[in-house]
């Protein structure tokens, strides 16, 4: 019997005004039904809405280390339930065992990180010029945090929204993917029983164009953090902004590595099928262009081919070395793009086809012979699609590099230190990695793109994610 799951507004599980349910189901037995959840409407979302601004007051007062303890206990409740966690992540989302539980762990560090970081909340001291005088900053919640969250990370993207927001006292909103967002609804129980006062948290199931267009619309939300594609993702930042709402978003990615013709080609194969297939390359950091010199080009081809042919199929929970798509649109999507690219020219290496299997697996795919101008070289895929560009040399892999509308992240491999740093200089990306693939950030730094991957007002997890959910004052205390 799938399970039967409602919204959680002021404290309480509750139905939807609509009435109305939808269903998530397996993506490896697409005939199973996972869960049910409310299909909600503008109604109950500005019922959430109002649930948070009436609990912001008393939230926003709340000491900063009562607010921490709350989420470190929430954090803990977390790990006690891992396995159940992980089971959910795998069925609704697709992932390998492995894939959704170090997600799951990831969720749980960012609760008990944020869950300490809420005591040194405060401000800071500096000197003034004049005498007799104190002058400090104090750092304020900015009230009600509108959340729209994706369904590729269904836990660790809400996670490192939702726990900053809430150790910096701002009441919370979210809206999580209708793909999956099962583990959205774990993390409210589990903030419910840690202690979060009613009202504070506020989960909404449901549409985009009626919950996520009524969170990034109404005048009672003060930010809205959003994740996902960056059609939706310019929608959402027109809308909020018409009122002045502080928006953050972070989008898509078309990432390259660099293999420079100094780099070990093995290691390298390795580093770009990991970015490249991990998680079926539903990530907006996995690697989608591999752009390599010409010197190591067909070595490259055939090591990265071989890495692909070695992954095997299967349910998550068998965790096999992929899973599937998390829907029958995303596979047509990446099919789609097989089709594209090979129209267009581009030689199909390995893979590219739908498994004869129930469920929506497709083998990841390489393609050579890639030019820039080509769609697979331009457009976000999100499916274990790479493409192989070749290059002369490193001022041309860098322009390569830089010549999409994307700039989320980008790595390179390569054994000369100069070209290294020419890398981090030059590369247009939020985040850069030597030696080391493109999908992966330790919790505790900025994660944020630039160009089209994100909005370039402010980064997420850290100090920089609370910086987005706080406001400074400066006091000058004379005496």
């Amino acid at each position: 019997m799938p399970d039967q799951q409602l919204n959680y507004v002021s404290g309480e599980w509750t139905a939807s005004n609509t009435g109305e349910t939808f269903e998530t189901t397996d993506p490896a037995n697409p005939d199973e039904v996972v869960a049910t959840y409310p299909q909600s409407d503008a109604e109950d979302t500005e019922r959430a809405i109002e649930a948070a601004n009436e609990a912001s007051d008393e939230w926003a007062e709340t000491p900063g280390p009562e607010r921490g303890r709350i989420l470190t206990a929430a954090g803990s409740l977390l790990d006690q339930r891992t396995d159940e966690l992980t089971e959910l992540l795998v069925r609704e989302e697709g992932k390998t065992w492995s894939e959704a539980g170090g997600e799951v762990q990831r969720a749980i560090d960012i609760f008990h990180y944020f869950g300490s970081k809420a005591s040194d909340l405060g401000g800071t001291v500096k000197s003034s010029s004049a005498r007799d005088t104190n002058l400090y900053t104090t750092v304020e919640p900015l009230g009600v945090a509108g959340l729209i969250t994706p369904w590729n990370y269904p836990i660790a993207i809400p996670a490192w929204k939702i726990a900053p927001a809430l150790a910096a006292g701002n009441t919370v909103v979210i809206k999580p993917a209708t793909l999956a967002p099962g583990v959205v609804h774990e993390m409210a129980e589990a903030l419910d029983e840690a202690g979060l006062p009613d009202g504070v948290l506020n989960v909404v199931t449901g549409p985009g164009s009626e919950v996520g267009s009524t969170i990034a619309g109404h005048e009672a939300v003060d930010a809205v953090s959003f994740t996902g594609s960056t059609a939706v993702g310019n929608t959402v930042y027109d809308t909020a902004t018409e009122d002045g709402k502080r928006v953050q978003l972070e989008m898509g990615g078309k990432n390259p590595t660099i293999v420079s013709d100094s780099a070990d080609v093995e290691q390298a194969a390795d580093i770009v099928a990991d970015g490249a297939f991990g998680v079926t390359g539903q990530a907006c950091t996995a690697a989608s262009r591999a752009i390599v010199h010409e010197d190591v080009y067909d070595e490259f081809v055939d090591a990265v081919v071989d890495r692909a042919a070695a992954i095997d199929h299967g349910h998550g929970l068998d965790d096999p070395g992929m899973g599937p798509h998390v829907s029958e649109s995303e596979l047509e999507s990446t099919l789609e793009y097989v089709e594209i690219a090979q129209d267009e020219g581009a030689t199909l290496e390995y893979g590219g086809s739908e498994l004869d299997r129930e469920g929506y697996y497709v083998e990841p795919a390489v393609f050579s012979d890639v030019d820039t101008e080509m769609r697979l070289a331009q457009e976000e895929v999100f499916g274990p699609v790479l493409a192989v560009i070749p290059v002369s040399d490193f001022d041309e892999a860098i322009y390569v590099a830089n010549d999409v509308d994307y700039g989320l992240s980008a790595s390179v491999v390569t054994d000369d230190h100069t070209e290294a740093n020419r890398f981090v200089d030059e590369i247009e990306a939020g985040v850069v990695k030597i030696n080391e693939k493109t999908t992966g950030l330790e919790l505790h730094v900025p994660f944020g793109g630039m160009k089209d991957s994100s909005s370039e007002t402010y980064r997420e997890q850290g100090d920089a994610g609370l910086d987005f959910y706080t406001i400074s004052k400066t006091v000058y205390d004379n005496y």
